[in-house]
């Protein structure tokens, strides 16, 4: 069944149908909810809220076929008021786990032996340059998905990912250099 045929039956109540839609994509959700919060436990938190929330909001959605970017905005918004109510940042010393369960186009690039490196180059640079970078790398979300998830003009989501490449390749050229 299509997409908007599934939002059309959940938006009147067809539970069915929301799980349906919700179960589809159910692997991505737990990847991107992973990604921010850097556990299991958190993680699974923050899906049940967003899924509470589809269900008492899917009528409010005017684009049947914009569900799975709304919904994921959703998502990483629950992901985000997660993080400050529990004041974490977030862990990227398990990055490896989150490569080999993200993109397979970022992981070809990446070699295991330099996940140290790049937790370094991450950590100079900021959580904003951060989210960015990983919703576009490992997640493998285009400009524009991006800029609707964090709420900000995409112009904005390639400046960060750009300056934020840069700065990392800076520090580790610099690193090269005084090892």
């Amino acid at each position: 069944m299509s997409i908007e045929r599934l939002v059309k039956k959940a938006k009147k109540g067809d539970k069915h149908a929301l799980l349906e839609l919700i179960s589809n994509e159910q692997d991505s959700y737990y990847r991107l909810s992973y990604s921010y919060l850097g556990n299991e436990s958190d993680a699974m938190d923050a899906l049940e809220d967003m899924i509470v929330i589809l269900y008492e909001k899917i009528d409010s959605l005017k684009k049947e076929q914009s569900f799975y970017s709304w919904s994921k905005t959703i998502l990483v918004n629950r992901c985000k008021a997660k993080l400050r109510n529990q004041k974490k940042v977030i862990p990227l010393d398990d990055m490896e786990r989150r490569v080999e369960n993200g993109s397979t186009s970022f992981h070809q690039f990446l070699r295991v032996e330099s996940l140290i490196d790049l937790n370094d180059a991450l950590s100079q640079i900021s959580e904003e340059q951060k989210e960015a970078i990983l919703l576009k790398y490992i997640h493998d979300f285009d400009t524009h998905t991006i800029a609707r998830m964090t709420n900000v003009p995409e112009g904005t989501v390639k400046s960060r990912v750009h300056t934020g490449l840069g700065k990392m390749r800076n520090y580790l050229e610099r690193r090269e250099w005084n090892e």
